[in-house]
């Protein structure tokens, strides 16, 4: 298994809005070969870190989302939020290979 999380922080005001753009998100990467879960999770202390978290069942298929013209479609819309500085938001990207359960 392959766990990737991609952390960033948003002012705390803009939270809540963009929890909601996660709870609508487009599921294409759902149907992407090898994907397992997705969640989000966000800091109890600082409610502006907000972490999505994705299970893949290699880092081969996580590979080949993120050069799916699937993966750059969903985030081309992201560079055109309306919102500047939601959209000038850079994620911290950490990678793990599961070795035990």
């Amino acid at each position: 298994m392959y766990v990737v999380h991609s952390t960033f922080k948003v002012p705390d005001s803009k939270a809540d809005e963009v929890i909601s753009i996660y709870q609508n998100r487009s599921r294409l990467v759902d149907q992407a070969k090898g994907f397992q879960k997705f969640l989000l999770f966000q800091n109890e202390k600082r409610q502006g870190e907000l972490t999505v978290h994705m299970e893949w069942d290699s880092k081969e298929n996580y590979m080949n989302w993120v050069t799916s013209k699937e993966f750059k479609q969903i985030h081309e819309l992201e560079k055109k939020y309306p919102d500047q500085e939601l959209a000038a938001v850079v994620p911290t990207i950490q990678k793990y290979r599961v070795v035990a359960r």
